[in-house]
């Protein structure tokens, strides 16, 4: 039986990850809260295990006291020397317990009080693992789906992805791998391990697995920018001027970043030098459009770039990708002007038609390229001809033109 009982300790143990002391603490913690389910609450009990033996041995501790008034845990000095005739007031015997005297009901208590024990000691264990990976990568299945969100299986333990925290463009099915990174652990009724595919973090970590320099800090990630599934920015920096930081993230013929780009499934990457100058940033920003000029507002931390009249659509990108994703990058406003449009707002009469009318520069360049280049040949340019130039409705056009009537009278 003794033989036994440390198998069984010891299988537990190896099968929940925990150590035998957890396992030998559960157990006894059970014995003891059955023990005083049989002899009361305020019996005193003493349980011993023998780690070597896997002997078990469990005792009813009782005071030597002259006149007894809690039985319970109290001996008479009479009785107690029937037991033991050295004994004296003040000493405390151990009367040892058989464990087939707690009886079945007893052993049920045991039983379950024992695995209520393992199940919260092993949900502790998680949660202090996973507390300390915040931040960090981690892999699992695709274990079960609860609506549109998705549980992983890390193993022992469980990690929610969210659906805002998934990539839009994929698709998941059970029993697929994939890497997340733990966005967040707390506790509840279960650990909590949250984690994410759409952070930009988790490009970032994804770049200091690949990339040695990185990991050496010879090269240094200064900001990133993303939108999951599309495309993602990222700056990096060189401490020693003979290392390429951009070359060192590509790795040759693209060795390092291809993995990178494989884990997330076709989402483009542009791996961009820093500056600390954000004219000379903004040039690698906005790549791969070409810059001609940039205006630097230091106050308002707006930046005004002009690009060639055939890099303007690249400079935006599709649905304003390539500009806003430059932005986030440098933490700036960027406002994109073609090379036409610059030489346009250089004079007075079309900086007035603009802030008058309140037309775009694109709507506004169409009546230029027409002659309509200030507000008195506006008002005087039938409306029909306005409409067919701009594409505006004819409200619209009414509401221009009497905005610009307003401001020659003025």
């Amino acid at each position: 039986m003794q033989s036994e009982l440390k198998k069984v300790v010891e299988a537990l143990s190896k099968e929940k990850g925990l150590s035998k002391e957890i396992v030998i603490e559960a157990l006894l913690e059970g014995l003891k809260t059955a023990a005083k389910k049989k002899y009361g609450n305020k019996a005193v009990i003493e349980a011993k295990y023998d780690e070597d033996t896997g002997a078990l041995e469990l005792y009813r501790l009782k005071e030597v006291v002259q006149e007894v008034t809690e039985p319970e845990r109290e001996i008479s000095l009479e009785e107690a020397r029937r037991l033991s005739p050295d004994v004296k007031i003040g000493d405390v015997i151990g009367e040892k317990i058989e464990l087939q005297d707690l009886g079945r009901i007893a052993a049920q208590i045991v039983k379950q009080l024992f695995s209520q024990k393992l199940r919260l000691a092993e949900k502790q264990l998680i949660y202090d693992e996973y507390k300390h990976k915040l931040g960090e990568i981690v892999s699992g299945y695709v274990h079960r789906f609860n609506k549109k969100d998705i549980i992983l299986s890390l193993g022992r333990a469980e990690a929610l992805l969210p659906e805002e925290e998934q990539i839009p463009t994929e698709r998941y099915h059970r029993g697929d791998r994939i890497k997340a990174l733990i966005i967040e652990v707390y506790r509840q009724k279960e650990p909590q391990i949250v984690v994410s595919r759409s952070h930009p973090a988790f490009v970032k970590k994804l770049f200091e697995r690949e990339v040695p320099e990185i990991q050496e800090g010879i090269v240094k990630i200064m900001s990133i920018a993303r939108e999951p599934g599309s495309r993602t920015k990222i700056a990096v920096h060189s401490t020693n001027p003979d290392i390429d930081p951009v070359g060192a993230c590509v790795g040759v013929r693209g060795s390092r970043i291809s993995v990178i780009l494989q884990e997330l499934k076709g989402e483009k990457i542009d791996v961009v030098p820093w500056d600390p100058d954000p004219a000379k940033f903004v040039y690698n920003a906005l790549s791969p459009a070409e810059c001609s000029k940039v205006i630097v507002d230091e106050e308002n931390k707006t930046l005004e770039v002009v690009v060639p009249d055939d890099q303007l659509s690249l400079a935006i990108g599709r649905k304003g990708e390539n500009v806003r994703l430059a932005s986030k990058l440098l933490g700036w406003r960027i406002d994109i002007l073609s090379e036409t449009q610059y030489l346009r707002r250089q004079e007075p009469e079309f900086l007035k038609l603009l802030k008058v009318t309140g037309l775009s520069d694109e709507v506004a360049g169409f009546l230029y390229e027409a002659g309509i280049k200030d507000l008195e040949t506006l008002v005087n340019t039938p409306p029909e001809k306005i409409a067919e130039l701009t594409r505006l409705e004819p409200e619209k056009v009414e509401e221009i033109l009497q905005k610009a009537r307003e401001a020659l009278s003025a």
